[in-house]
């Protein structure tokens, strides 16, 4: 069986009056969202990066680079489903997925299950292959401070 790994990385900082969505789920009770270009969702970004990365396909930014406005205020949810079919047409399905966030909060708890879903749904994969976890740095750097927000994903997927 040929395996691959991927890592992916992503970080944004907090803006007010921004909507914040993680993992494809809106958080309206929070005051401040992600600054990006798309929809700005570390964690969805993070996993496109890892499954780009272990199918050997460059990164969100060569798919998707922030210059272009046909990205502006994208989903990324829409994004991952993009990224994704270009992995299946190189040949690779995933295996399974663990997505991380980094920060102070929001908490993630009540939302893990529908996060897992609406990932694996863009991927059009079952939600038990996709992990969801969230930890804090004890208040040090910026997402200590509450000035953003950061994930990082591990992606494994195999020759289809």
């Amino acid at each position: 069986m040929d395996v691959r790994v991927g890592i992916g990385v992503d970080a944004h900082a907090l803006e007010e009056g921004v909507p914040l969505v993680l993992g494809g789920v809106e958080f309206p009770d929070e005051p401040a969202g992600l600054a990006g270009h798309s929809d700005g969702d570390v964690i969805a970004h993070a996993l496109v990066d890892a499954i780009l990365g272990a199918a050997g396909l460059g990164d969100i930014g060569s798919l998707f680079p922030s210059g272009d406005p046909a990205w502006k205020g994208a989903s990324s949810l829409d994004l991952l489903a993009r990224a994704y079919a270009e992995a299946r047409a190189a040949g690779y399905e995933l295996v399974n997925a663990d997505c991380v966030l980094v920060g102070e909060r929001p908490r993630l708890a009540s939302h893990r299950d529908e996060m897992r879903s609406r990932l694996a749904a863009a991927l059009g994969v079952d939600a038990g292959l996709i992990a969801v976890r969230a930890t804090t740095t004890d208040g040090l750097g910026f997402t200590g401070r509450g000035e953003g927000l950061a994930a990082q994903a591990v992606a494994l997927v195999r020759r289809a």
